[in-house]
């Protein structure tokens, strides 16, 4: 069939043109001329040339050479470009269409001589008409060789027959000889229809050219036609010969009377009274989609008189070819116009349209193109140019406009329930098709219908793939229907799902829920209305009435508006600051406590309307004054007149809010107003606000008693004064207006889902200012009522979800409005909550099976939608198709069928059908399906199997499922010799179609392996027999690899009595849900070998006696669930194992954890036990000992633990007599179980002799006793430590060490805070080898352990402390000396024990008095002595601990020797300086003392090599010898220093400076010289003399 472009599908304007001309014109002449004749247009100007020569050539057609070279001339100007248009049949050679061109094409035939002859001696008008046709004809055969067009068989498209060949056009003058052909357009003239001719001739021409062009623009497809091959069977070239004659005979004789019919036609339209008429599309213009950089050429053909002129536009706008040159190239010729667009681009996307004008009228055809890019390759500035630069109607997208997106959710989210202050998130993800990178969707959520927009209590994301929105901090104010709206150009998509808020547990028990969705209705400069929703939790006590809260923006202090609860939900809050924000709060009250706060409102400034209009335009000039420009202003000072227009605009029990009108006559000034009242009937008028004037137009008047009536007036004032009052209010009643509603009736709940059902109710009489309504359920007989919505729902419609499949619940509804809540509802009718059942959707994917003369078999898939309850049958209907029209529907079975397939029988053979098919379930008869595609009904013959039917997937898991399958109906020559089963990932390309097998598989079933989780996939499967593969059956549904969650498997079990017996379990069943088992997916018809119960969602198979016959594929099936299944094989090992089990459960045995055994406990106790898997609490235990039965007493204590299955008997002591075997005996039930211990010779001596050990070591421990026995450990820092564990201890515990029974006394006691005992040696040696012994002791006792030292130990120990040493060793350093070069490494401490090697260059070192080793302290070195090149290369120091060899290496060479050999030259030349350096050895003292008048003689030794030279310095000036003072130097060494007779001038400082040339050294010395105390005083004595 035909179809639209997709963007005429979903435009109407194009849809209504399309439809009009091309859909009902061109569709419809294809459904009625399937078998008529085809025209075919093609390029031709020199095939039409070519085809002239080959008519001149033709003689016996006795033509003018005028006549041909007139239509050569004419072909020759005929230069047109297009592709073929033609709707071809099978048939095309037994039409008439073919008759006719056989009498045109073939001009040697007899035939067509004995016509022309005929037709010859008619008219002269009819015979040049039909000889200027031929001459048309003729040129059209020979012509179509170069255009190479062929002719598609339409019917063969229908036909499920095997590939035949294709019938073609043959020339019968060559012996049927085969040709390719093409066909011109040919006119009498260049422009088609010019004018009425003036010679016979030439009108005859015209109205063949006129016949020709019309038949030929008629269709619009070009279809091809193939080359066959002539048959070379003899007999069969002339019954086909000879058939064709006959047929081309009388198809002559038809084509001629249509010729003539047709020219008649067009004459009467040629009349000279009806000469002029309107333009008419004889075709019209077509839609094309491209690539970018293609032509595209649209062509119309126009008939009309006079020759309408053509224009051609786009988007309505003419196009011009002179400004775009290249661009557009438009032809007119012939009747044929075209415009053709050159290397289109993204812009040329368009409407364009064709307008044909004349005289008589004007009439227009539009097409569209579609100029598409490749992926990626975008514009992005068209993406985001706006619709403003789109064409009209077109809606934008990457591929162009007016495209369609795919767009798909998965991983939806639910409904969702949460709680207030919770954080909650909904998320989605989203997949576009085509997905085009820089053409975003715009993501938009809905509430209710309503815009959600980011704010701090909501958050949004889109990450490309996820749209997420997530509520910071849930409110009930957030609970809702939410949408996720999908944004694409002009389409959209949207999911939803609603989101369930319930309250904050109570601070207080007992106390209401908050109050929700607080907002500022009024505000003014005086108050501001406050309302808010009533909360459907009242804590189970009434609601007393709120409190409202205010705080001022900035702050966060709030502030108690009202001081005793209001029940109304709406207050007018006074005593606000002008021009300041506040935010509002309120919190409900009833007698348990006050409920929590409910969120804020949003803020608002207390001004008037008009003043926030004003900041809001002029945010910098606040005004709280109003000025009215009148004629004539008057001056100030003007006092204002009354307020107008004042009103009652609310009314409660609490308070009245008055409105008016500022007066006219007011002044410059601002002005205020002063509020009375007084009670209605008397004038006893009361200011109310007597001490702050009001501001606004608008006033909230309190303290009124409640029932009485008031009047009220308002008086304006400024500084001139107070003004009249205005007109007095009507009397109104204080109390509330708005009465509290009453309750919803006709509570009537329905079933939804297995988790929800939908409560319909009916609005309460007189119900005014509904806010919405509170619904509640409670599961019937439990009278306790929960809340289904925590926000009040408008309508009367809710779906209540989060209910408990299966439970049977009521329901109950309240509405609410801002007076309260009313009273419930009466309770509803109880229901069982259930998924509802519906008629299913329609059955798809109707195919043949198998197709004969008479009868056809018909497949189909089953409806996507069951409705809730299983298929329980399917109506078939069809109808005959005859030339493309469909007829009635008829009824193929009156009583439904159960499987998927059925085989119509009395059809008509040849006859073309359409089929539908509707399922049927509980419900009723659903939607049938659409008219399947049409179908032949005849014999089919190919030898290849059908296709097999009812392909489906079960037990689907996250990596396998399992495909079964139907075998075709049709098994082709043979019989099916196996399947094949291809699959692919869905979104994958046909050529990824793979073999899951590669030999034939023999089953209808198959386990599919190797899935990737998470991935969709389609299967199809193909029968094969002898001659082939057959066609595949239809693609299953796309199947995504995955383990659901709760997903169960078939377990097989065996009970206490043996029984086998195959379990499975579902949780998702439906009432009408079903388990049916199978054996090799094959329903169990045979109940001889097997049991089937069901109860609930449990069904059982239980063996009767299992066998080899029963091994098998055991699988069962949940029907109308969502493909809940499973299966278990039972080959025959398992089969083994469960016989096993099963005739251990007929004679059972008790199960024994561990077999008897025997241990001995810490006192020396001996303990037989056993342990049972399982006991009940039945169970006994016979004790035997050497076949007599012993039973409980002193020295037996027997147990038996039923929990644990423990059987235990202790013996106190085990003796001699106690020898021999030991058995338990149990029994539990019928169950028993015996299990013996044989204790004979060695085995009971050993037992014995540990038994009376561990009594020992328990009376040991007793008192204070080693747990660890006295070890040893060396420390980090090479020491050795001798250390014990011990237990039992206090304070008066001593320890004692011993070494060789010599007592170690130690420093410090130790205080076992830590159990442990500790010795330590330091620079352990062989010195510390020995037996150490340690004891403790106190009043309970004592206890002790010893440590040898010794040999072996002693060796162990060294090797332990050598290696800690070893590996203490540091790197190797070079050091050097005057002497040479030393090599060394230090460790902690250095024992003989430790054996040092070194290594040069890998070559042990042989020690000289050159090079040597040793050690001094902890250093260990290698000394080189006068070092040479030869002593270069890699050192390496071996430490050997007894067992392994520790290395240290060091490189002496390069840059490394080169430095210690220059500093050991260095260090060596400083040593010869010292020794040979002038020196004083000795004999100078540092002082001398000594008396005037005596002799001093000083004397001392110098040395040095060379000879040194000797000084003295006296005060560090040079001194030298004189008479008094002596001064010697003999022999080189010898240096003397004497002074005869000293004297006190003598005194000072003497230095000897001996110097050589290796240095100087100077010897101080200070002599001192005293005068006796005899001769000091006589001195002084004199001195005294003298100066007197």
């Amino acid at each position: 069939m035909m179809s639209l472009p997709f963007y005429q599908r979903h435009h109407d304007h194009y849809d209504r043109a399309y439809r009009h001309k091309a859909l009902q014109s061109t569709v419809s002449q294809y459904q009625k001329e399937t078998k008529s004749q085809s025209a075919v247009y093609a390029q031709g100007s020199t095939a039409y040339a070519r085809g002239s020569a080959a008519y001149r050539h033709a003689s016996a057609a006795n033509f003018s050479l005028d006549s041909s070279a007139a239509y050569s001339h004419g072909s020759s100007a005929y230069d047109l470009e297009s592709a073929a248009y033609s709707y071809g049949s099978t048939a095309y050679d037994h039409s008439a269409a073919l008759s006719k061109r056989s009498a045109a094409y073939s001009l040697d035939s007899e035939s067509l001589t004995k016509s022309s002859a005929a037709y010859s001696r008619g008219s002269e008008s009819i015979n040049k008409l039909a000889t200027a046709y031929r001459l048309g004809a003729e040129a059209y055969s020979l012509g179509l060789k170069d255009s190479s067009l062929m002719i598609e068989d339409q019917s063969y498209k229908m036909s499920p027959k095997a590939k035949r060949a294709k019938q073609n056009l043959i020339s019968e003058d060559k012996e049927n000889e085969a040709i390719d052909y093409s066909v011109p357009i040919f006119t009498g003239r260049e422009v088609s229809i010019s004018g009425i001719t003036d010679t016979e001739e030439e009108r005859i021409k015209e109205s063949a050219a006129y016949v020709a062009q019309r038949n030929l623009f008629a269709t619009g497809e070009g279809v091809s036609v193939s080359k066959v091959a002539k048959s070379t069977s003899e007999e069969e070239h002339h019954e086909k010969k000879s058939r064709k004659v006959a047929i081309r005979e009388s198809a002559e004789r038809m084509a001629l009377k249509k010729t003539l019919e047709e020219t008649q036609a067009f004459h009467k339209k040629m009349n000279q009274d009806k000469l002029l008429h309107a333009p008419e599309f004889i075709i019209e213009p077509r839609s094309h989609t491209i690539w970018e950089k293609q032509n595209v050429k649209f062509n119309c053909s126009v008939a009309g008189w006079p020759a309408p002129r053509v224009t051609w536009y786009k988007n309505n706008v003419p196009i011009n070819v002179q400004t775009h040159p290249g661009k557009y190239i438009i032809a007119s010729r012939y009747g044929l116009h075209s415009l053709e667009i050159t290397a289109c681009d993204f812009d040329d996307t368009a409407q364009y349209r064709a307008s044909a004008m004349n005289v008589k009228g004007e009439i227009s055809a539009y097409a569209s193109l579609v100029v598409k890019r490749y992926k990626g390759d975008i514009d992005a500035s068209l993406l985001h140019a706006g619709t403003a630069s789109m064409p009209v109607g077109f809606g934008v997208s990457p591929h162009g406009y007016a495209s369609r997106f795919e767009i798909s959710f998965v991983d939806k989210f639910d409904v969702a329930f949460g709680r207030e202050g919770e954080t909650m998130s909904l998320g989605c993800t989203v997949v576009i098709n085509p997905d085009i990178k820089r053409f975003k969707p715009d993501i938009e959520w809905y509430r209710n219908g309503v815009l959600v927009t980011p704010s701090k209590w909501v958050q949004m994301h889109w990450s490309g793939e996820r749209a997420s929105l997530t509520l910071t901090h849930a409110n009930k104010e957030d609970e809702g229907l939410y949408t996720l709206r999908v944004v694409m150009g002009d389409y959209y998509e949207e999911y939803s799902g609603y989101v369930f808020v319930r309250d904050a547990d109570a601070e207080i028990p007992g106390a209401p829920g908050a109050p929700l969705d607080v907002q500022c209705l009024d505000a003014n400069k005086d108050y501001v209305i406050v309302s808010w929703k009533q909360p459907a939790v009242d804590g189970g006590n009434p609601i007393l009435g709120y409190f409202i809260d205010r705080c001022e923006v900035g702050t966060t202090h709030w502030t108690q508006c009202n001081e005793t609860p209001v029940k109304f939900a709406r207050f007018p809050v006074t005593g606000l600051i002008e021009g300041r924000s506040y935010i509002f709060r309120v919190r409900a009250v009833n007698k348990a406590g006050i409920s929590l706060p409910s969120r804020v409102s949003e803020p608002v400034a207390a001004l008037d309307p008009a003043d926030r209009a004003r900041l809001r335009s002029h945010p910098s000039a606040p005004w709280t004054g109003q000025i009215i420009v009148t004629e004539e202003e008057p001056a100030e000072g003007v006092v204002p007149g009354p307020p107008t227009d004042l009103q009652v605009i609310e009314a409660t029990k609490n308070y009245v809010v008055l409105s008016w009108k500022p007066p006219g006559q007011r002044g410059h000034e601002g002005i205020m107003y002063f509020v009375e009242k007084c009670v209605a009937g008397t004038e006893d008028w009361q200011r109310v606000n007597t001490e702050i004037p009001v501001k606004s137009p608008r006033f909230a008047v309190f303290d009124l008693a409640e029932g009485k009536s008031y009047c009220f007036r308002v008086r304006c004032c400024n500084s001139a004064g107070i003004g009249e009052p205005s007109e007095a209010t009507e009397a109104t009643v204080v109390d509330d207006k708005l009465d509290i509603p009453k309750p919803p009736g006709r509570i009537m709940p329905t079933r939804n889902t297995d988790t929800s059902v939908v409560v319909t109710w009916t609005e309460p009489p007189d119900a005014k200012e509904l806010v919405g309504y509170y619904i509640e359920s409670s599961v019937v007989g439990s009278g306790r009522w929960e809340p289904c919505n925590n926000n009040p729902v408008k309508g009367t419609r809710f779906i209540c979800h989060g209910l408990v499949n299966g439970e049977k619940y009521i329901f109950r509804v309240r509405a609410v409005n801002a007076a309260g809540l009313s009273e419930f509802s009466q309770d509803s009718e109880p229901i069982e909550v259930q998924a509802a059942i519906a008629a299913p959707s329609p059955p798809y994917d109707i195919m043949v099976l198998e197709s004969v003369r008479d009868s056809m078999a018909l497949g189909w898939k089953q409806p996507k939608v069951t409705g809730g309850t299983e298929i329980t049958g399917y109506y078939v209907n069809y109808r005959e198709v005859v030339d493309g029209v469909p007829g009635k529907w008829m009824e193929a079975n009156i009583k439904a069928i159960s499987e998927r397939a059925y085989r119509i029988q009395n059809l008509k053979e040849n006859m073309v059908y359409q089929f539908q098919v509707a399922a049927a379930n509980l419900a009723g008869v659903g939607t049938p399906s659409l008219p399947s595609q049409p179908f032949k009904c005849e014999e089919w013959t190919i030898a290849v199997p059908g296709p097999p039917h009812d392909v489906t997937c079960i037990e689907v898991r996250k990596d396998s499922l399992v495909l079964l399958w139907k075998e075709p109906v049709y098994t082709g020559r043979s019989p099916i010799a196996g399947y094949y089963v291809d699959m692919k990932e869905t979104e994958a390309k046909e050529e990824h179609w793979r073999s899951v097998n590669e030999k034939p598989l023999q089953n209808k079933y198959l386990k599919i392996g190797g899935l990737k989780e998470g991935v969709s996939y389609v299967f199809r499967v193909r029968a094969t027999n002898q001659a082939g593969v057959g066609k595949p059956s239809d693609v299953t549904e796309p199947v995504v690899a995955e383990t659901r969650p709760g997903t169960k498997e078939v377990v097989v079990d065996v009970d206490d009595n043996g029984v086998i017996s195959l379990n499975f379990e579902c949780d998702q069943m439906s009432p009408n849900s079903k388990f049916v088992w199978s054996k090799n997916y094959e329903p169990i018809e045979d109940d001889s070998r097997l049991n089937i119960d069901t109860k609930g969602g449990k069904s059982k198979a239980t063996f009767k006696d299992l066998g080899e016959d029963d091994l098998g594929i055991y699988s069962c099936v949940v029907t109308d669930t969502d493909g809940v299944s499973s299966s278990l094989t039972i080959d025959e090992e398992e089969m083994k194992r469960l016989l096993a089990l099963s005739h251990e459960r007929k004679f059972p045995t008790v199960p024994l954890a561990s077999e008897l055994a025997v241990e001995i406990l810490e006192k020396g106790e001996v303990r037989f036990w056993l342990q049972a898997e399982k006991l009940s609490g039945n169970a006994k235990a016979n004790f035997v000992f050497n076949d007599k039965e012993i039973f409980n007493g002193e020295k037996y204590k027997m147990k038996v633990d039923q929990k644990t299955g423990l059987v235990e008997m202790i013996m106190d002591k085990l003796e001699d007599k106690d020898e021999g075997t030991y058995t338990f005996q149990l029994q539990d039930g019928k169950a028993t179980n015996q299990s013996s211990l044989v204790l004979i010779g060695d085995v009971f001596k050993k037992l014995r002799d540990e038994a009376e050990f561990q009594r020992k070591e328990w009376h040991r421990k007793q008192g204070p006793h080693f747990v660890d026995k006295l070890g040893w450990e060396v420390t980090d820092d090479c020491n050795v430590m001798l250390k014990c564990k011990v237990a039992n201890i206090k304070k008066e515990t001593h320890i004692v060490w011993y070494k060789d029974d010599r007592e170690i006394m130690v420093d410090e006691e130790h205080d076992f805070k830590d159990g442990v005992c500790t010795l330590l040696i330091s620079e352990f040696s062989k010195k510390d080898a020995g037996t150490y012994e340690v004891i403790l002791k106190d009043d309970r006792g004592k206890d002790s352990s010893e440590l040898k030292l010794k040999e072996t130990a002693f060796a162990d120990l060294m090797n332990e402390v050598c290696r800690r040493i070893a590996l203490s060793a540091t790197d190797l350093k070079i050091q050097s000396t005057a002497e040479g070069i030393r090599l060394y490494s230090y460790v902690t401490y250095y024992v003989e024990d430790l054996r040092v090697g070194w290594v040069h260059n890998d070559t042990q070192i042989k020690f000289t008095d050159r090079v040597k080793t040793g050690v001094t302290g902890e250093q260990i070195w290698l000394q080189i002595n006068e070092p040479t090149p030869q002593d270069k290369g890699k050192y390496t120091m071996e430490l050997f601990d007894g067992k392994t060899g520790h290395k240290k290496t060091v490189d002496l060479s390069g840059q490394a020797f080169d430095e210690a050999f220059a500093e050991f030259q260095r260090l060596k030349q400083a040593a010869i300086a010292e020794k040979n350096r002038a020196r004083v050895l000795g004999g100078l003292p540092d002082v001398v003392t000594i008396q005037e008048g005596k002799a001093l003689n000083l004397s001392c030794t110098v040395w040095g090599d060379p000879t040194p030279e000797v000084s003295w310095l006296k005060n560090e000036k040079a001194f030298v010898s004189d008479a008094n003072c002596i001064l010697k130097y003999e022999s080189g060494k010898n240096v003397s220093f004497t002074i005869s007779t000293v004297s006190t001038h003598d005194s000072g400082k003497y230095s000897l400076v001996v110097k050589n040339k290796y240095g100087t050294e100077t010897s101080d010395v200070t002599v001192s010289v005293f005068i006796p105390e005899e001769e000091r005083q006589s001195e002084q004595e004199k001195k005294k003399e003298d100066k007197k």
